[in-house]
């Protein structure tokens, strides 16, 4: 086996197989060209991609245009909804749509997905603690589809089969509306039946509480949902990420400057697994449970997070340089749920 290549070479050769060759031969190429090629800058929207320094990694990229969103994009794109004031209450609205698509994941394989607004996660969806959140909901799929949000609202507005609306059914659209409580990181995903395929192909989605005061200040904001994908739909993940396509932050770091202080919105909606991970190298971070604390909990460099579990992490690098994150379990790192914080030297 090629040392350069996963341990599991992909473990799903068959799935590879199936799906055609473009992928098994990018990741067969690509340990042979990483010891030859020449790090590369930083590859944004068109730019040339960081080499991989050995890591188990594709040759090229995916067509993030033709996804119609980019993962990097989705790192800091807030949505803070249409705002508009109803008897002295801050009303957000949202527009959500339910659509299935082909998603490119990695170079020449394409995913069946279900998507809320063609993207994978959904829209982040961003409020104060307190104001009404309207969702206008529409269900473009041939599937039935709902949005459960994590949170306190009434029986109505919970999404299930079975209360309120229920499912809602291919052309028909329905209205979530509800007071956005408690304050701290929250989830939305799809509860038609079968669950985790629901989960699984991609509907789901962030969702920010602030607290009325708000947090404290810090320079980055980044929202990471780390999310497995099953291509040949075996109950058993494939590819591993963080907002969809796998090994990309690996290929695209994160820039900011020593010094500056960042705080990580991270989601774990991973399913066919039973845990996810994240670890920071040479630092610690500070860390806040579902946010809904302004004090944390702990300070270290690796937490563990169940299905739906999610927190804050807030953290500043005192030096310069390339510094891995990714999950503390080998296999999930292989298979694509790795990447980079590229650390710069703050301008005087």
């Amino acid at each position: 086996m090629n040392k350069d290549v996963s341990r599991r070479d992909f473990l799903r050769a068959g799935a590879l197989t199936v799906l055609g060759t473009a992928g098994a031969v990018a990741l067969a190429q690509r340990g042979k060209q990483a010891e030859a090629a020449p790090p590369a800058q930083e590859g944004h929207h068109g730019e040339e991609p960081y080499a991989s320094h050995g890591m188990p990694d594709t040759v090229g990229e995916v067509d993030h245009e033709r996804n119609g969103f980019h993962p990097t994009d989705i790192l800091a794109d807030f949505d803070y909804g249409k705002v508009s004031e109803e008897n002295g209450q801050t009303v957000r609205a949202y527009d959500f749509v339910a659509v299935d698509k082909m998603i490119e994941v990695v170079p020449g394989i394409e995913f069946p997905a279900w998507t809320y607004n063609g993207r994978i996660p959904g829209p982040t969806i961003r409020c104060t603690e307190g104001d009404r959140i309207r969702i206008n909901f529409t269900n473009g799929s041939t599937h039935p589809h709902t949005i459960h949000f994590h949170g306190i609202h009434t029986a109505q507005m919970d999404g299930v089969p079975g209360t309120g609306p229920g499912l809602i059914q291919p052309g028909q659209s329905f209205i979530y509306e509800f007071d956005a409580e408690p304050f701290g990181l929250h989830l939305y995903h799809c509860h038609a039946f079968p669950l985790a395929r629901h989960i699984a192909k991609g509907l789901y989605g962030a969702f920010i509480i602030d607290p009325k005061e708000g947090r404290p200040p810090v320079d980055h904001e980044y929202v990471m949902v780390m999310n497995g994908i099953d291509i040949d739909f075996d109950d058993a993940n494939d590819f591993y990420a963080v907002n969809a396509i796998p090994f990309h932050f690996q290929k695209h770091p994160i820039r900011f400057n020593a010094g500056e202080k960042v705080r990580i919105y991270l989601v774990n909606i991973l399913e066919f697994d039973l845990i996810n991970s994240f670890h920071l190298h040479a630092n610690f971070f500070h860390y806040y449970p579902t946010g809904t604390s302004l004090t944390p909990s702990e300070y270290t460099d690796t937490i563990i997070q169940g299905q739906a579990q999610r927190g804050i992490l807030e953290f500043s690098y005192k030096f310069p340089g390339l510094y891995m994150f990714h999950p503390h379990v080998t296999e999930f790192t292989e298979l694509g749920w790795s990447g980079h914080f590229e650390v710069t030297e703050r301008e005087v």
